[in-house]
């Protein structure tokens, strides 16, 4: 079996390093990540701006780049988007906060469960995500949350979920979302700004993140962030980072699992890049068995592990709730070579993506830290 030990977690912080040592640099207290004082300070999430393609097409985000040293990065896995903001506004792992994934099973209602846009009945924000927020701690400490996102998700069940206890202030673009977090931070107080932008994963998911029409957003995203550190305090810092990267896979490397190898599995959940098989029989020798006839197949094209072999290494956390653990399918199928897994069966309109994420590989798991504003040339991230 392939090594199940994420190697480049072991140097970098989790992206659930960040808000508690941002939260330091506002009380003047020195964190992990050696941000110096400040009043306040805007974390700036981009969706699906990994390390790999931004560090590809770097000449085209000069401002976004300023200053940067490639060295400071952080680990984000699970690499997808409802797992990513989670590990960071909750400043817990997956394996706390419960979210362990694109798409999961419900064992007790035997249902596949969307945590990115499935909510509904038996899955309720207040309950599903399992941790209170980072904003919801701040209640009456003196710090002032927002996020400033897209009008679509205000009410949106992942709002409702992981963004829970701030004031939500909607912007229609990048540049205006860059705009009204730079007026939040000017008013008196101190301010923590989430700050999302969504264009940059939307374009590569549909035409791939080395596409025009990627880099198209990645200048107006560079741009936008320009006009934001003209109009912001002197006294406000800045980090900018990401839930995921991202890897362009062709249609041709789309794969359907061979069904003489799924005897006994009830369910497939996680996403293309990496799934989430769930077995009748959930036997520690059932899954082992799975998995070992799973692997022997791949033959190094994925990592292949049982639920149990990826919690002893770490893919969830140090700490794993037992209703989280209960989410994480019993045996985990990660592709490391450039092809994506579906279920048999799957139709066409859900194979359409280029641009995919959510497995284990640098390019999918490593996003930047780029300090600016107050925090700029101040100190360097562990």
């Amino acid at each position: 079996m392939n090594s199940i030990v994420l190697t480049s977690a072991e140097s970098r912080p989790a992206l659930a390093a960040v808000m508690p040592n941002c939260l330091s640099a506002i009380r003047g207290e020195t964190g992990s990540l050696g941000l110096p004082a400040v009043r306040g300070v805007i974390v700036m999430l981009v969706d699906g701006l990994g390390v790999a393609p931004l560090m590809a097409r770097s000449g085209h985000a000069r401002r976004l780049l300023s200053g940067w040293d490639a060295d400071a990065t952080a680990f984000s896995f699970p690499s997808t988007t409802a797992a990513g903001i989670t590990q960071l506004t909750t400043a817990r792992a997956a394996g706390e906060n419960g979210m362990v994934g694109y798409e999961v099973w419900d064992r007790t209602c035997g249902v596949l469960r969307n945590q990115l846009s499935g909510w509904g009945p038996g899955m309720e924000p207040a309950s599903w995500q399992l941790r209170p927020t980072v904003f919801e701690q701040l209640r009456g400490n003196g710090v002032l949350p927002t996020v400033i996102s897209v009008a679509e998700y205000a009410d949106s069940g992942l709002t409702n979920a992981s963004l829970r206890g701030a004031r939500f202030i909607a912007g229609g673009s990048m540049r205006e979302r860059c705009e009204l977090a730079a007026r939040v931070s000017r008013a008196a107080g101190n301010h923590l700004v989430y700050l999302y932008h969504a264009e940059l994963d939307q374009a590569g998911h549909r035409y791939g993140c080395g596409s025009d029409a990627w880099i198209e957003q990645l200048e107006e995203l560079d741009a936008a962030f320009a006009q934001l550190l003209n109009e912001l305090p002197d006294d406000i810092g800045v980090v900018v980072t990401a839930d995921h990267g991202m890897v362009d896979i062709p249609k041709e490397n789309y794969r359907e699992f061979n069904t003489d190898l799924l005897d006994g599995v009830a369910a497939i959940a996680g996403e293309p890049r990496l799934r989430h098989l769930y077995l009748s029989d959930p036997s520690p020798r059932a899954s082992l068995e799975l998995s070992q006839r799973i692997a022997d197949d791949e033959a190094g094209q994925a990592v292949v592990c049982t639920r149990a072999e990826a919690i002893a290494a770490g893919w969830f956390g140090a700490v794993i709730d037992p209703r989280a653990e209960a989410r994480i399918g019993d045996v985990l199928v990660a592709a490391t070579a450039e092809l994506t897994y579906y279920a048999p069966g799957t139709p066409e309109s859900k194979r359409r993506m280029i641009g995919q994420h959510g497995s284990i590989t640098d390019a999918e798991t490593l996003v930047p830290l780029l300090r600016h504003g107050a925090f700029a040339g101040k100190s360097a991230f562990c």
